[in-house]
């Protein structure tokens, strides 16, 4: 059986302090060989420049790929094309292009309101230098009108230049199978245009749920009623929680799974042990 890819996630940081911790982060996960790490980027463009500093400061640290996250929302094309002219200006090849949210009381969506619109800009002001990830919500987008519309917003977003797509986090296997057949079914080719699967691990239960319940991710009750059930145990919960998520990775391997899009939180652990409980690092390779 073929082991998938993997790859890290980061959000940029407001301290000195916490930029070098996550300089730390990062040396330790890079020597674990992911395909690449991918920075996340706030709504409306408001972590921008600490984004860019941290794509820079990255690229410069390594020769892992970065992906930086690019969205749309707010933003109109002129800035949206520096932004591109500036990572291609030091070598990044590879990004996360997302519609985004709106910053608290910014009105407007500006000249590309959605990410397929976003996809769309990229392609034609830069033609293929860059591999385009999307996002995609085995469990549908909190927005979204149905399962069956949101899922055509991804093919949409396919057909309009993105390579692949990886999902929003999930630890019902069924739910990302469910949304690889549903492309299939769709003409959409899964080899060509890959499913990454987007993995949260479990830590903290507080943070857990905030997270899910503002992006519309379901956490099964077995989870929940066990999260609640351990209270401040922090050690249970960091031992369950390694548990669900390595079954949930084993079986998502076991059905084909291209890639793994660890969600780090900044943090060394739980996704070291992960990756190399799942015996991925002899196995990876560059996308």
């Amino acid at each position: 059986m073929n082991k998938p890819q993997f790859s890290f996630e980061f959000f940029p940081t407001k301290t000195d302090e916490g930029i070098t911790k996550l300089y730390q982060t990062f040396d330790t996960l890079n020597e674990m060989a992911p395909s690449y790490f991918s920075v996340t980027y706030g709504a409306g463009g408001t972590t921008r420049e600490r984004t860019l500093g941290i794509v820079a400061a990255l690229k410069s640290r390594a020769n892992t790929p970065i992906a930086p996250h690019i969205s749309c929302i707010g933003d109109d094309k002129s800035q949206i094309a520096e932004l591109l002219d500036f990572y291609k200006s030091i070598g990044i090849d590879r990004m996360v292009a997302l519609r985004g949210d709106l910053p608290s009381g910014q009105v407007g969506m500006g000249e590309l309101p959605f990410a397929v619109d976003l996809v769309r800009f990229i392609r034609e002001h830069s033609g293929d230098h860059f591999q385009i990830e999307v996002a995609a919500y085995p469990e549908m987008h909190p927005q979204a009108k149905s399962f069956d519309s949101d899922i055509q917003n991804l093919v949409n977003k396919f057909e309009a230049g993105a390579n692949s797509a990886i999902t929003q986090f999930f630890y019902n296997a069924e739910s990302y199978l469910y949304l690889r057949d549903a492309l299939e079914k769709r003409g959409v080719d899964t080899d060509k245009h890959r499913l990454v699967a987007g993995i949260m691990p479990i830590t903290n239960s507080t943070n857990l749920i905030r997270f899910a319940d503002s992006c519309g991710a379901d956490i099964p009750r077995f989870i929940r009623k066990q999260l609640a059930d351990y209270g401040d145990d922090r050690k249970a919960i960091r031992e369950f929680g390694f548990e669900v998520v390595h079954r949930l990775c084993e079986v998502l391997i076991s059905e084909g799974v291209p890639a793994l899009h660890f969600y780090t939180m900044n943090r060394v652990e739980p996704n070291k042990r992960l990756v190399e409980s799942l015996g991925l690092t002899s196995a990876n390779t560059q996308a």
